[in-house]
């Protein structure tokens, strides 16, 4: 059977291609020889579920795991104490092999449903007994913790855990206990009802920090290419490939499986061979298809936003207006932003966390129908058929019409019109111009109010744009200077800026300008 690139459940490396993640498991081995409890909290698809049954895997010689998952369990299983530890034990007997026989007998006990004295209590003295007599110092890990998070008997159980670990040294325990979900449970008050916020979410306040990367660096995603490469042949440039998906996804472990199962399964070049799919040009297209379908992950995120309006307020904020966001702790709609991963923290500011899902959003934002009410979209429409030359977009013509349609719809509505809205009203205009077939994004690093670079890619051809408000004459030469730059880490000649200026004496239209070796199209309105 060949291997191919899964997206579905955990990862299997005799049946899927994935990076060696031996060096995290290796860092998380140190925190349970430790004897530490902790949580796993990443986004969805991030990689938990893999982590955890390869962990259980790596540790069987050393301990003795017992992996559970509680989205085997039902509601109904956590409705009052005696149904939760009924089940945990039918969970226990279900999951775990060669249980001592006096512990199986006491388990199968706690498991019948008829026994009105089952508690929490005597179950975990039911665990402490198989801790204390095992030839292995026992692990416990729990996936998909959070979807039991929610109810009172979650938190006495959290509660007994905490107990035992406070007591460890004169009551046998766990030597480690791992709960894997999206939410913190330290912070599991967020996900409560709100009729029952008010509970102390104390039980876990012994928890480790949890601070081991398991995003995929470029060189661990240039690994499992190579792997692929051994087995395909298909010529990929490697460093280029791997660059490009950690560039784009900054490693997040399903966008990057993703992506490349669309290379390797969807994408075809007319009248060339596979080799071709492994290109920048067959990696864009991927990135195409990747944001125009409805993946469980997307479906995901969308929901979130119509669940927190607060967090889409903000990253409204973050990805329009150019908004500097600084990270502080215990602000709401940043730690959900941060839980469910639409961000990142780097240098204590807050970040979008990939170009695939900046772009994501900016398709959201953009396609809801108030935004596609607005007369700078409409005119775009009407035009779309003339920026599109032989399957090649015309930037330089899409900046002509845009000052021509910008000046006569907003142009005298002065500077704090183009603060809120100058960089959202461009990129409207762009949207069904390249809807469907190109894919637009701005370059977290020059996201400012006065700066921006907005990439286009289409039809296997990248754009760089930098927005910008007027200045002066000096601050303009200096942002000629870095587009300059830019172009060339991009290994592109010809660059295009669009200049907001609302003085009076002000000069629009589109000339260009040669700087050293390159090409510069300047907009100005």
């Amino acid at each position: 059977m060949s291997r191919f690139f899964n997206i579905n459940g955990d990862c299997k490396p005799n049946y899927h291609y994935m990076v060696n993640i031996q060096p995290k498991l290796n860092a998380i081995k140190k925190m349970i020889d430790q004897g530490e409890y902790f949580t796993i909290n990443r986004a969805r698809q991030y990689g938990k579920t893999t982590t955890l049954r390869a962990l259980a895997r790596f540790l069987a010689d050393e301990y003795l795991v017992i992996s559970l998952d509680f989205q085997m369990m039902s509601h109904g299983d956590f409705e009052n104490e005696m149904a939760f530890t009924s089940a945990f034990s039918n969970e226990l007997l279900d999951c775990v092999p060669d249980i001592p026989k006096d512990i199986e007998e006491k388990l199968s006990m706690s498991a019948g449903k008829s026994l009105n004295n089952t508690t929490l209590s005597a179950l975990f003295k039911i665990l402490s007994q198989w801790c204390g007599t095992s030839d292995r110092p026992v692990v416990l890990m729990i996936d998909e913790v959070d979807s039991a998070a929610n109810n009172t008997v979650f938190m006495d159980f959290l509660a007994q855990l905490r107990g035992y670990y406070m007591n460890r040294d004169i009551k046998p325990t766990f030597q480690s206990v791992i709960l894997a979900g999206v939410y913190d449970i330290r912070n599991i008050r967020h996900k409560l009802r709100p009729d029952e916020a008010h509970k102390n979410n104390s039980p876990w306040n012994i928890a480790a920090d949890f601070l081991i990367d398991m995003s995929f660096s470029a060189g661990e995603i240039a690994g499992m290419l190579e792997d692929y490469e051994c087995d395909h042949h298909t010529g990929m440039n490697i460093p280029e490939i791997s660059g490009l998906l950690y560039d784009y996804t900054s490693g997040y472990p399903f966008l990057v499986s993703r992506l490349c199962k669309l290379m390797d399964e969807r994408i075809t070049v007319k009248g060339d061979s596979s080799k071709s799919t492994w290109t920048k040009t067959g990696f864009l297209d991927a990135v195409r298809i990747l944001l125009t379908e409805s993946n469980t992950l997307f479906d995901s995120l969308i929901n979130k936003l119509e669940d927190y309006p607060d967090l889409e307020h903000m990253l409204r904020d973050l990805l329009f207006t150019g908004k500097e966001i600084a990270y502080v702790i215990g602000v709401r709609p940043i730690e959900a932003a941060l839980m469910f991963g639409f961000v990142k923290v780097s240098k204590s500011q807050v970040l979008i966390a990939n170009r695939i899902f900046e772009t994501l959003l900016y398709n959201f934002f953009l396609a809801v129908p108030s935004m596609q009410q607005e007369e700078i979209y409409d005119a775009a429409l009407k035009d779309k058929a003339r920026f599109i030359e032989n399957g090649r977009l015309n930037m330089r013509f899409v900046l002509e019409r845009f000052v021509e349609h910008f000046d006569s719809l907003y142009g005298d509505r002065g500077q704090k019109f183009y603060e809120d809205d100058g960089r959202r009203y461009f990129m409207l205009f762009l949207k069904p111009i390249i809807n469907g077939t190109g894919n637009c994004y701005i370059e977290a690093e020059t996201r400012n109010r006065e700066r921006t670079d907005l990439i286009v890619d289409y039809g296997g051809e990248q754009f760089i744009v930098e927005a910008k408000l007027w200045c002066g004459a000096s601050r303009h030469q200096e942002g000629e200077a870095q587009l300059a730059r830019y172009l060339e880490h991009h290994h592109l000649k010809t660059g295009y800026m669009l200049t907001f200026n609302f003085n009076k004496e002000k000069e629009i239209g589109v000339t260009e300008t040669p700087y050293k070796d390159k090409l510069l199209i300047e907009a100005f309105v």
